[in-house]
């Protein structure tokens, strides 16, 4: 790897990682502004916002985006999380000066034309209808609003269909006015890429952003308690989660180390119990999901109505006797398969391109490959004994299930199980 950053004058972060014996180069800008900087008002405003900048500037119709990148091979995307929205390309080496310039052009100089308001609008209410017809991954949605309720971290990235259709041209332009400002934005390329021409490009590009203060979101208060929708479906699909760590917490890697011994892989407690032992489910799977300042650990199930109730009560008993007898041997395992992941990924340039900007914008710096493994070879069963007692204990559970629930046991009875 040869990671090389530069902070330009106005504070504009940008960030690359040469690979040799790539011909392209992916690249990209991270902004911090996603669903939990938005107001109730606001909620799906970031998504939105990332649509509406494919569809025009003043140099560029929408059409004239899309042929540009394609006319080059090239392809260009984003994504909106809770914390984050992200807009990236891939293209040929020599063509990263367009791939830059169109970067730019759509995140400082879209016109929101009202047209183009009007037509993306339907598009995303035509998205969020479909997110409401995939039970397995709106349930999901469902469990953040449990554990962040009333709050901007327990709301929905994508907003619900009142709000969305609310948004003007006027509340798309001062949420990005505000909010995509420095240090908020890293600009971030990986793979056949020259640091100090990037940089160059970067800066004529981005060099006109100005700053805004980083503290305007609210620490993530967890609650806890739960959600049950009964719905005509064919499983019941099943979400139970406790607090657990930030991303700059110390036992962040020994909680996805956790995670992947859990239910992390087909050797995993609840795969070989839940699904090879007993029939159960044929997705189940824990995760460990973390945020700038906090985070939970959860298990999904897709189960049927008269398996809810044993498959939960299996779940509870392998969350519990994790915490009493994991071995040395399921440690050195799932320590292999993140190790793994993280090589792996490095011969990606778009995973390598994002790494660097999400580390950026969280820690403010690039961490090396060698300091990851190291922190993931320094977790031991003693700390995953350990973290797992921890986290049952640190505060109620979160309860999300959406489907038949007829078999499915009272919140406070389920929850006496994981004691």
């Amino acid at each position: 790897m040869a990671v090389n950053i530069t902070t330009l004058d106005n504070g504009l972060r940008i960030a690359s990682d040469s690979m040799e014996g790539l011909e392209t180069t992916s690249v990209g800008v991270w902004v911090n502004a996603g669903a939990r900087y938005e107001s109730p008002e606001a909620n799906g405003i970031s998504h939105m916002l990332e649509h509406m900048a494919f569809k025009g500037t003043h140099r560029r119709t929408a059409k004239g985006i899309a042929e540009e990148i394609e006319a080059v091979g090239g392809h260009l995307n984003a994504y909106t999380s809770r914390e984050q929205t992200a807009y990236f390309a891939r293209v040929l080496a020599d063509d990263l000066p367009l791939a830059v310039d169109l970067l730019g052009d759509i995140l400082l100089n879209s016109t929101f034309d009202e047209e183009e308001l009007a037509r993306e609008r339907a598009v995303v209410l035509q998205e969020i209808g479909q997110a409401v017809d995939t039970p397995d991954d709106q349930i999901f949605d469902f469990l953040q609003q449990v554990a962040f309720p009333k709050q901007a971290m327990g709301r929905t990235v994508l907003g619900s269909p009142e709000r969305v259709a609310g948004f003007g041209r006027d509340d798309l332009i001062g949420y990005m006015g505000h909010h995509y400002r420095l240090p908020r934005m890293v600009v971030s390329a990986a793979g056949n890429v020259d640091h100090d021409a990037f940089v160059q490009m970067a800066g004529e590009a981005f060099g006109g952003l100005g700053s805004v203060d980083e503290s305007d979101h609210d620490p993530a208060r967890y609650g806890g308690g739960e959600f049950r929708e009964k719905r005509d479906l064919e499983q019941v699909h099943l979400t139970m989660a406790f607090p657990s760590v930030a991303f700059d917490h110390p036992d962040f890697y020994a909680v996805q180390v956790l995670s992947t011994v859990l239910g992390g892989g087909m050797s995993s407690r609840l795969f070989q119990e839940v699904r090879e032992k007993r029939g159960l489910a044929y997705s189940v799977f824990s995760f460990a999901q973390s945020y700038l300042d906090t985070g939970i650990f959860g298990i999904y199930a897709g189960t049927g109505e008269t398996q809810v109730a044993e498959l939960a009560q299996v779940v509870a008993d392998q969350v519990r006797q994790v915490a009493q007898d994991i071995t040395d041997e399921e440690t050195a395992r799932a320590r292999a398969q993140h190790k793994a992941g993280v090589l792996m990924g490095l011969e990606s340039s778009a995973a390598r391109c994002e790494q660097m900007a999400r580390q950026l914008l969280v820690f403010g710096r690039s961490i090396p490959p060698a300091e990851l493994i190291a922190k993931v070879d320094a977790v031991d069963a003693p700390t995953l004994r350990r973290i797992a007692a921890e986290t049952v204990a640190a505060g109620p559970m979160s309860l999300a299930a959406l489907g038949p629930l007829g078999g499915l046991e009272s919140y406070d009875l389920l929850a006496a199980r994981f004691d």
